[in-house]
């Protein structure tokens, strides 16, 4: 048990509160997934953290307390230096990305990547991934201000989407050879161009739908769909490239000692300056409607932490 400092926003918690994310309990909730504070109380059987030690945590849900409980497998000592946004954001964004870059495309020295959303809290920690293996990134956003952003940190082809079509200012980069690993959250029609810019030995990942705005009417939804395309297995062996799908929550509801490996990998690859968090706004909990608000608007660069 955990006495709540802070607790992180993510856009699974704006689908949540439309109803529109599978793995939320029914409304009315508690929302929230990820939390930094202070053990209060431990179970008999948890080893290496004791009541007093600051940790970051997964909740799968139930972070928006004073008091949340996490199992040990997804809860990781954190030093009492480490900011609360940026401990929030390691024990979700973090992880996830050193699970996507390092678990399942195992992104390799020198390739081309792709990452969409290149400057929410997933994003940027992939694009620092990335830089660290010396790759060519590629990362598309929706902002001048997050095009500078991502230049700032190393990225070499910030994309604004808005203003220029992503696909095509890659092809003309990268010519038919193609890219070697694609990142995709938002699904739709960029999923199918993703998928069209991969070379051979391509993978592309897809972790989030973003694309089925709960605003759209049933006809926008359905169109999305559509457009993420249609595949089959003998197309991934004649081009040699396929596509994986990843569900944080379930690999941390399911297989915990998966992600305590990595939450242990991504605290050190902080210490060593690797993954360098961006917080982009900090709330009182009085503000939450106020978070929300900025985090829907994708206005929004790196991590929201509300605090207590």
């Amino acid at each position: 048990m955990i006495k709540v400092q802070a607790f992180g926003l993510n856009f699974a918690d704006i689908a949540a509160r439309y109803g529109k994310y599978r793995g939320a309990p029914p409304l009315p909730a508690l929302l929230g997934y990820d939390v930094v504070g202070t053990i209060e109380k431990c179970g008999a059987n948890v080893k290496n953290l004791n009541v007093g030690d600051r940790v970051a945590a997964l909740t799968l849900f139930g972070g928006y307390a004073e008091y949340a409980v996490a199992e040990q497998g997804v809860a990781g000592k954190i030093s009492k230096s480490i900011a609360p946004g940026v401990a929030v954001a390691l024990a979700t964004q973090s992880c996830a990305a050193h699970y996507l870059a390092n678990r399942l495309t195992n992104i390799q020295e020198n390739e081309k990547v792709l990452i969409h959303a290149a400057a929410g809290g997933v994003g940027i920690a992939l694009a620092q991934l990335a830089l660290h293996k010396n790759c060519t990134v590629f990362g598309t956003c929706s902002s001048q201000k997050k095009v500078e952003y991502l230049r700032g940190i190393g990225v070499q082809h910030p994309i604004n989407h808005r203003e220029k079509d992503f696909s095509e200012t890659i092809r003309a980069l990268v010519g038919t050879r193609g890219l070697d690993v694609v990142f995709n959250p938002i699904g739709g029609k960029s999923l199918k161009q993703g998928y069209r810019l991969l070379g051979a030995g391509g993978r592309l990942v897809s972790y989030g739908v973003s694309s089925l705005n709960s605003k759209k009417t049933i006809f926008g939804r359905l169109k999305d769909l559509w457009q993420f395309g249609v595949y089959h297995p003998v197309q991934f062996l004649s081009s040699s490239k396929g596509i994986i799908g990843m569900n944080m929550l379930k690999i941390a509801e399911e297989k915990p000692e998966k992600i305590s490996k990595i939450m242990q990998e991504v605290i050190q690859l902080q210490q060593e300056g690797i993954l360098r968090p961006h917080v982009d706004a900090e709330y009182s909990i009085d503000r939450l409607v106020e978070a929300h608000r900025f985090l829907e608007s994708r206005k929004s660069m790196g991590k929201i932490v509300v605090k207590w």
